[in-house]
């Protein structure tokens, strides 16, 4: 399962429309861990017992029993997230696994009421979609110092590449 920007306003009507509870979860502002961890809990209304931590989170993405029950369960829209993404891409590609673990634990369970997540745009109503992706830079040509083919690592001015984590460490 993959996350995609949408606009906010039609996935909430059709949610609310559908039976399922709707949450928003602002990001704005949010540039690290601790903020995102105290807006979350704000948002959805986590239990003390939760800590500030990733595997805290994700264990209670996977309870939601404080939540109220909707028939056709729970939505979470996530709005103002791109400034924190752009400045904590590590911890937010966490976050991103962390909200996918829950997700596809509820699809899991079968019928009954379930997690879905919308990433939003800023925008207040309909939003231009999703961003384009980036153009590839061009590969620079191996020097003397080593390049992609010397297997000294990666290209000068690649990004790093943080694997996908199993178990989140704080």
């Amino acid at each position: 399962m993959t996350l995609h920007p949408q606009p906010l306003a039609p996935a909430l009507a059709a949610a609310e429309a559908a039976g399922r509870t709707t949450v928003r979860l602002d990001l704005d502002g949010v540039r690290g861990k601790a903020e995102l961890m105290r807006r979350c809990g704000d948002a959805l209304r986590l239990p003390e017992w939760v800590g500030g931590n990733w595997d805290a989170l994700a264990d209670a993405l996977r309870d939601l029993s404080w939540l109220p029950v909707a028939a056709e369960g729970r939505l979470v829209a996530v709005t103002g997230w791109r400034g924190y993404a752009g400045a904590r891409p590590a911890e937010w590609e966490t976050f991103v696994e962390v909200l996918e673990e829950a997700v596809d634990f509820w699809r899991e369970r079968g019928p009954g009421p379930g997690l879905a997540v919308v990433l939003a745009g800023s925008e207040p109503g309909p939003g231009p979609g999703p961003e384009p992706e980036p153009e590839p830079e061009p590969e620079p040509e191996p020097g003397p110092g080593g390049g992609p083919e010397s297997g000294r690592g990666p290209a000068a001015g690649a990004p790093p590449r943080t694997p996908r984590l199993k178990r989140r460490r704080d």
